[in-house]
């Protein structure tokens, strides 16, 4: 309408086309950056968005979840810490970042704390079927 200011960031775009995979007859790696999470909310220390973002992507989770395949895995994480409430430096912060891994077929049991990116990347190599020696 006339007048108002839409802004569409980016994380809605990202959750709709990663569900247009969820829809296809899809083999392989979809990889989501939701960037806007760090970029607007988190570096901006947008506490408002951040927690309204987070909201919206966990209503938009608990759907996508229900219409996993079978043979689908699901693995939410983050590169680095990037608190909104932080308001010394817009740097990024020093907190662990989560690693959710989630499928049919996945049992489900703690982690503990791992350090580094490895891990993820040997799971994403099995998964897929893939020698990574």
């Amino acid at each position: 309408r006339e007048g108002q200011i839409c802004i569409q960031y980016a994380y809605a775009d990202g959750m709709a086309k990663t569900d247009e995979y969820l829809n296809k007859d899809f083999n392989g790696l979809c990889f989501v950056n939701l960037v806007d999470f760090d970029m607007v909310f988190g570096h901006r220390r947008d506490t408002d968005g951040y927690a309204k973002a987070l909201s919206e992507f966990d209503k938009w989770l608990g759907s996508f979840i229900e219409n996993l395949k079978d043979d689908d895995v699901l693995m939410i994480t983050a590169d680095h810490g990037c608190d909104p409430d932080f308001t010394k430096t817009t740097d990024h912060t020093r907190e662990c970042v989560p690693l959710i891994v989630y499928g049919k077929k996945i049992n489900p049991e703690n982690l503990g704390i791992i350090n580094g990116f490895t891990y993820i990347s040997t799971l994403v190599y099995q998964y897929l079927g893939v020698d990574y020696d």
